[in-house]
């Protein structure tokens, strides 16, 4: 299950799909016993300081080793999972990107049912919603969450008040209550300036709006629904819109391009879950205090959300367990989230005065606890499927050649459902 109503979702993934082969790093095909209680192997994405938790880890416990391996993007990292699991080395730990997710529940014999090491005891401590996404249909439950990614629009501040715009959050959150007046604000922003507004397209727009509806890709029963869904259609259709309206610069999402643009103001608004707000502090250090963060259009959203899960053939579960269980807690979660800005999934945290309290002085004193922990209360699920994650893709991928290369508008949604047919087989 995933996020319904306002925007959820997911790291976004631009990067096309990574075979990475079997000799991929990992601990060990034996497993399934204790193992060493003393040590584990831990195989992580880029790019979200997962160091950072392991580091806080090992000061506690300094006679627990951790091989800590970042394997590269989301789904760079989800494909050596996979290509581990077939017959591989797997590690001890994992962590999944949510988006990844369903493909992975569909599988669960592959995991750790983590019911068996005590995940009935703690979850209610997380998000219901969430929790739900690493249930499979049996009840197993495969993942332990560690964040999720509320979501607001990081602007700068400064930019918009040389372009004659409001620049204090709450105008411009009214400003932009709509995708509609979102598009506006751009044509007003690129005619003041004659520079571009939004980062991209694709990810600022379709990949939040998207996830605004009530249903998604599937329906309730679990039917693919991708091409005939009217709520994505109308999704896509409002990115065309924004594309056609020439308010971006065109830079894919966590690219060199992007990185680069960042910290020349190369454009003035990027949708940001609160995992970003540090990427752009330590992207554009000295951008600090002309950022500020308003709310999404639509209202509240989410953007990312990852899962800790074991293998089945782990070496050492215990060991792997004993950190989620430790670094998970609500306690962690909302420490993790005060020292680099993960919003926890775990709601009991959500009136503790030190996230309520916190500001960001970077984004001009932004109270970015309210602001991302506003987005995701309240939000209901929609029902995520096994290829969930490439349905996406492919609609990013028409999407960005629209953008960037000249890609055909009045054919891009039959581009978009053709490609996924080949993807996916059906």
């Amino acid at each position: 299950m995933k996020l319904r109503t306002r925007p959820l979702a997911v790291l976004v993934a631009a990067a096309a799909l990574v075979v990475v082969s079997a000799c991929s790093p990992g601990s060990g095909s034996g497993g399934g016993g204790g193992g060493d209680p003393k040590a584990f192997e831990f195989w992580s994405f880029s790019g979200i300081d997962q160091k950072h938790d392991v580091d806080a880890y090992k000061q506690l416990h300094p006679d627990v080793q951790v091989k800590l391996t970042e394997v590269g993007s989301t789904t760079e990292t989800a494909q050596a999972l996979t290509t581990a699991l077939a017959g591989g080395k797997v590690p001890d730990l994992v962590l999944i990107q949510g988006d990844d997710l369903p493909k992975f529940v569909q599988q669960p014999q592959n995991f750790q049912d983590l019911r068996k090491l005590g995940a009935d005891q703690i979850k209610g401590d997380y998000l219901d919603w969430v929790m739900k996404q690493a249930e499979a249909k049996d009840g197993q439950i495969i993942g332990v969450p560690t964040d999720v990614g509320g979501l607001g629009v990081a602007y700068r501040a400064d930019l918009f008040a040389a372009a004659g715009l409001p620049a204090d959050r709450d105008s411009v959150s009214k400003m932009w209550s709509t995708w509609d007046g979102f598009i506006e604000t751009g044509k007003k922003y690129v005619a003041a300036t004659g520079k571009p507004f939004v980062d991209n397209i694709p990810t600022s727009v379709f990949f939040q709006a998207v996830n605004q509806v009530s249903q998604k890709y599937y329906d309730d029963a679990g039917n693919p629904i991708y091409d005939k869904n009217p709520e994505v259609k109308a999704a896509f259709d409002l990115a065309l819109k924004a594309i056609a309206a020439n308010i971006s610069a065109k830079q894919s999402f966590g690219k060199e391009g992007w990185n680069a643009a960042l910290p020349r103001g190369d454009f003035a608004v990027v949708s940001a879950p609160s995992w970003l707000l540090g990427q752009i502090r330590r992207g554009a250090p000295a951008t600090a205090g002309k950022w500020d963060v308003a709310t999404i259009p639509g209202g509240a959203g989410n953007w990312g959300g990852s899962y800790l899960a074991i293998p089945a053939r782990a070496q050492n579960p215990a060991a792997a367990w004993a950190y989620i269980k430790e670094m998970q807690s609500p306690q962690r979660q909302l420490e993790h989230f005060l020292d680099v800005g993960a919003l926890p999934t775990t709601p009991s945290v959500y009136t503790d005065p030190r996230l309520t309290g916190k500001a960001d002085p970077f984004f001009n004193g932004a109270p970015t606890g309210k602001i991302y922990t506003q987005a995701v209360l309240g939000l209901k699920p929609f029902k995520m499927g096994p290829d969930t994650g490439a349905i996406g893709q492919e609609f990013l991928n028409v999407l960005v050649n629209v953008e960037q290369s000249g890609g055909n508008p009045a054919t891009a949604w039959d581009d978009a459902i053709r490609n996924i047919h080949t993807a996916i087989g059906k």
